[in-house]
Order: structure tokens, then sequence, then C-alpha cells
């Protein structure tokens, strides 16, 4: 896979190690609808058009520039059906029956983006649908994620922490219910 990069997105000269790490864990089926949320250049949703299709793909940033260079980048990996939108996390994105939705959220800062992914995310998925997400902080994701999924397989790969919540019902657990 090839990428045009820009100084202002995020890990501009390469793929960074949260997001290998992240894919070397992450459980592709043969079909399914996945969504690249925060999808910078478009890594994530590119490698994953290339397992089940672009039709089966959405991406989507807040950042316009991140937008034009996902879809760029798209077209030159030859998936150019993958859909890619701007938006600030789910503002723009009406689907709610996502089987998978990889994140690489920012976590140098408050959790309050990871929060509303989380959060906003688990409504996003079909019931078996995933939510796989990397960081390299581990207590407070692993809470979160437990208290709306009721639970999160942890992996650790080359320092950093990738989960992955599985939704099984339609509500939140019943930790999350008092949080």
């Amino acid at each position: 896979m090839f990428f045009e990069t820009s100084p202002d997105v995020f890990s501009p000269n390469y793929i960074d190690k949260g997001t290998l790490a992240m894919l070397s864990v992450a459980e592709f089926g043969e079909s399914g609808k996945v969504l690249d949320l925060g999808c910078g250049y478009g890594a994530v949703g590119i490698y994953a058009a290339k397992l089940i299709g672009g039709a089966n793909v959405l991406m989507s940033d807040i950042d316009a520039g991140s937008i034009e260079l996902a879809i760029k980048n798209a077209r030159l990996n030859g998936v150019g059906d993958i859909e890619a939108i701007q938006s600030d996390a789910f503002e723009n994105i009406d689907c709610a029956d996502f089987t998978m939705i990889l994140s690489n959220p920012p976590y140098h800062s408050d959790f309050s983006v990871a929060k509303r992914f989380i959060e906003k995310g688990f409504n996003r998925l079909a019931i078996g649908g995933k939510m796989y997400m990397v960081t390299k902080r581990k207590e407070w994701y692993k809470n979160k994620l437990s208290a709306i999924f009721g639970g999160a397989k942890i992996e650790e790969v080359d320092g950093y922490f990738v989960f992955c919540s599985e939704k099984r019902s339609m509500q939140y657990s019943k930790a999350g219910k008092h949080k």
C-alpha cells in the first residue's frame, strides 16, 4: 500500500506502531461493515477494504484535509469505492449496523474524545459487532469499555494496548448504568 500524506495529519511519515498493533489483532471476516473512526489519511480503512471490499468500509475524520487524503489514497490503492466523510465523531454518520469499528483515538489529552467514541460507537454497532481501540493507556480504557460493553479483551503489542469489546445486547452493560 502507498499513501500520500501531509505534515498536518497524524503520523505522516509512516503508519504508526499503535495502528499496526491494532491491525495485527483485528479479526476481519469475509464480509461485514467497517468504520475507520478518525481515519487520518486512510491506512486502516484501506487495509480493511483490501480484505472485505471498499463498498463495505466507511472512513471518517473531523479534519477535511484528512478526508481528502483518505479519498486520494483509496483511489491510489485500488479501492476507490470506499466512502469517506467529514464527521465530528458520529455526527454525520447515519449507519447503526457496523460489524467493526476501529480507532486509534487521541490519548495524550483528556478522555473526552475516547469517551464519546466508545459511548456513541456502542450504539452504532450491530449485535455481535466489535470495537477495536489502541492506546498506550490501559486502565481508563479497560474501565470505560467494560462499563459500556461489559468487558474488553486486551492484548499488549509492541508497547500498545489493543482493546476489543463486543456488543452483546442493545443496552449498555449493567456496570455502565451506574457511571
